[in-house]
């Protein structure tokens, strides 16, 4: 991981919930590293690489509940996952129908 200790102030439209000056950079990395796979742009996604590194990335799509299903299945053909090794497909297979409207 590079040594970097805030998220580039740019990115404050993929974090409109949380105040992004208050993440740790490090501690908060599975929330920080799975908003932007799911809403982030090219240049958010190639900082994450450049922090994070492809394993600890790869790590937090196998482990987020959070992930959403359209990223979660393209982060799952990029590091040849299988399903059953991506946490979020089980929850998602768990509610399924719990909303049934």
């Amino acid at each position: 991981m590079r040594n970097n200790s805030s998220i580039p102030p740019e990115f404050n439209k993929f974090f409109w919930d949380v105040d992004i000056n208050k993440l740790d950079v490090w501690n908060n990395r599975c929330f920080i590293i799975t908003r932007i796979l799911n809403f982030g742009d090219l240049e958010a996604v190639r900082w994450l690489f450049k922090t994070y590194g492809e394993e600890t990335i790869k790590e937090t799509v196998k482990i987020s509940r959070s992930l959403l299903p359209k990223p979660a299945g393209f982060w799952q053909a990029y590091f040849d996952l299988k399903e059953e090794e991506i946490r979020c497909f089980k929850v998602y297979k768990e509610i399924e129908g719990f909303f049934n409207f």
